[in-house]
C-alpha cells in the first residue's frame, strides 16, 4: 500500500519546460508578416515634421496602417477611442477615416511622440518586443499541455510508438470502433463522449489515460478528483480496460482530501516522481 502523504509530498510546484515561457518561433513568424511595412514606418523615426510625413507615407503605402495596432499591443484590426472631441472606431485593415484623423489617433495614443523623439531605434525590434509581451498571455494554453508532454515523453522512452501502440486524444467512439470493445459504462450508454489524452494498447490490455497538473488551487480540482474517481469505478466494470491518471502540481495541497479519496480507491494514479521511477514499464504490460 502506498502512503498518500508521502506521495503528495513529491508533487512539483511547477512543471514548466523550456518552451513554456515564450514561443519565439510564433513571435518571429508574426513580426515577419509585417516586416516590410514596419521598415517603411521606420522612416518616421526622428522626423521633424512627422504629421506631414505620415500623411504622405500612408497616402503612398496605405498597407502600413495594419502595423499600428501591434505598436499599441492590440490584436484586433479595429480600435475604439472616445474623448471630448468625439468617438471614433478606427479600422486598420481598410481605412475608414481620413488620413488626418489617423494622425489624430497617432498623436493622442502617443505613437507620434514615440517616433519623433527617437525613443526607439527600430520598429521591427520594437514589434518583436511587443509580440513577446503579448505571447505571455499564451502561457495558460501552453501550461494546459505541459503534463501531456511530460507523460508522452515517458511513454516514448518506454518504447511505445505513436499511432502504433499508443494514441493521442482518442474519443470513446474511436476506441470502441478500433478495438471492438463496449465502453458504454463510461459513456453513460452513449450519451457522453469522453476524450482521453492518451490510449496505450498492449497485447493484454487497453489503458485509457488522463493527464493534468495544477499549480494553483480552486474548486475545479475537487470536481476533477470526483470525476476521475467515478471514471475509475466505471472502467473497473469493463474487462480488458484500465484507467490511469497522471497528475501533479502544488495546487493539490488545497484539495488534498478529495484527491486522497480518489487515491484510496484508484489503483493507478501517479505523479511525475512515479514516472521518473519507471512506473510506465511497470504498469503498461
Amino acid at each position: 500500500m502506498r502512503d498518500f502523504n508521502a506521495w503528495l509530498s513529491t508533487f512539483r510546484a511547477s512543471i514548466a519546460d523550456y518552451g513554456y515561457y515564450v514561443d519565439f518561433p510564433k513571435i518571429y513568424k508574426n513580426v515577419e508578416k509585417i516586416k516590410v511595412e514596419l521598415n517603411i514606418l521606420n522612416s518616421l523615426i526622428g522626423s521633424k515634421n512627422i504629421e506631414e510625413e505620415f500623411i504622405q507615407l500612408v497616402g503612398k503605402y496605405p498597407e502600413t496602417l495594419k502595423c499600428i495596432p501591434l505598436l499599441l499591443a492590440v490584436r484586433t484590426n479595429e480600435i475604439y477611442a472616445i474623448d471630448g472631441d468625439g468617438e471614433f472606431t478606427y479600422s486598420f485593415k481598410e481605412a475608414n477615416q481620413t488620413i488626418e484623423q489617423y494622425c489624430v489617433f497617432m498623436r493622442k495614443t502617443g505613437l507620434f511622440e514615440l517616433l519623433e523623439k527617437h525613443i526607439i531605434n527600430n520598429l521591427y525590434d520594437y514589434a518583436t518586443g511587443v509580440e513577446t509581451g503579448l505571447d505571455s498571455n499564451g502561457r495558460k494554453n501552453r501550461g494546459g499541455h505541459l503534463m501531456e508532454n511530460v507523460v508522452e515523453d515517458y511513454i516514448k522512452k518506454a518504447g511505445f510508438i505513436k499511432d502504433e501502440n499508443y494514441f493521442k486524444e482518442m474519443y470513446i467512439h474511436q476506441i470502441t470502433e478500433k478495438w471492438d470493445i463496449d465502453l458504454s459504462a463510461i459513456s453513460n450508454t452513449g450519451k457522453t463522449e469522453k476524450r482521453f489524452d492518451y490510449v496505450i494498447k498492449t497485447d493484454n490490455q487497453i489503458y485509457v489515460i488522463e493527464t493534468n497538473c495544477y499549480t494553483s488551487g480552486g474548486s475545479k480540482l475537487n470536481e476533477t478528483a470526483r470525476s476521475y474517481k467515478q471514471i475509475s469505478q466505471e472502467v473497473d466494470t469493463i474487462d480488458g480496460v484500465t484507467f490511469v491518471w497522471f497528475t501533479d502540481g502544488a495546487g493539490w495541497t488545497s484539495a488534498r482530501h478529495n484527491l486522497e479519496e480518489t487515491f484510496d480507491i484508484m489503483p493507478h494514479i501517479y505523479n511525475i516522481n512515479d514516472l521518473e521511477n519507471g512506473i510506465i514499464k511497470e504498469v503498461f504490460k
